[in-house]
């Protein structure tokens, strides 16, 4: 058994020693998070982003902490790219066991008046990258006798708000795919599980704090969005990354075609008040 991180902690050091994950989106938010926190737990890790500054810092952050890391930029719309990335992983590193996918964008509007093509764009990097990098991954992992796919969707793949028509839509594909590869490729021994987060601190929510906030400041924001989880605040993103890399781990050996809520009860909460 590996020395523990710390109490609290789901994962252990070593856990992942000698694994090679992928993390898609691994340069801001919960995927750099997660890069760290699977980092942690002994893995090598890949950070895949679209900014080149974004990407250098986490992975400068991670080798100055010791952590065996690479970065790759690319676009998770374009195929090559995502085929250069798991590439990368095993060319660097021999293989690739763990692919986490958090890559996305945010998008405002109804079905009227959201645009084709903006529509398009939350399916093209919410979901269907989700598809390519597994694309690519998948056939990496059964060269390794197995692996594990963790996905990040949302709880607005179940609730959702006015005016989020194709976010709400892209989280919902991505918790059906995962369920669909999960089936698919629990022979080749992979595991894919999904984590569906209520509202975290993120780059992406503090933009909509911006966006929405009135002019107020995004701290103050931020504490109203979070007084709607019964816990009482937003989540942190290494909360998430948490999960995310227990689900990459082996101490979920028996788990797949699961998703996980991070949501500080929100789903579970009616909401409103009824009569006694």
């Amino acid at each position: 058994m590996g020395e523990r991180m710390g109490d609290g902690d789901m994962v252990y050091a070593g856990d992942l020693a000698g694994k090679v994950a992928v993390v898609v989106g691994g340069s801001t938010g919960i995927g750099a998070a997660t890069a760290l926190r699977l980092a942690s737990a002994g893995a090598a890790v890949v950070i895949g982003g679209h900014e080149a500054d974004d990407v250098k810092a986490v992975v400068d952050r991670l080798g100055a902490q010791g952590a065996v890391v690479d970065g790759d930029v690319g676009d998770v719309r374009n195929d090559d790219d995502m085929a250069r990335l798991c590439a990368t992983a095993a060319g660097r590193f021999g293989g690739l066991d763990v692919l986490v996918y958090c890559a996305g964008i945010q998008r405002y509007g109804t079905v009227v008046d959201t645009t084709a093509s903006g529509f398009d764009e939350v399916i093209a990097v919410n979901l269907r990258g989700l598809y390519l990098a597994a694309h690519h991954a998948v056939p990496r992992m059964r060269e390794r006798g197995g692996g594990a796919i963790v996905a990040v969707a949302s709880v607005q793949a179940h609730a959702t708000q006015k005016g989020v028509a194709a976010y709400s839509a892209s989280k919902g594909g991505i918790v059906a795919l995962t369920r669909a590869m999960a089936i698919d490729h629990a022979a080749d021994g992979i595991r894919v599980n999904v984590v569906s987060p209520g509202s975290v601190d993120t780059p992406m929510l503090r933009r909509s704090a911006r966006q929405f906030g009135n002019g107020r400041a995004e701290d103050d924001v931020l504490r109203d969005w979070g007084a709607s989880h019964p816990l009482g605040r937003v989540a942190r993103a290494d909360e998430v990354a948490e999960v995310i890399a227990f689900l990459a781990g082996p101490r979920a050996s028996f788990v797949t075609g699961a998703e996980i809520r991070v949501d500080g009860g929100l789903l579970a909460n009616l909401a409103v008040a009824l009569p006694e």
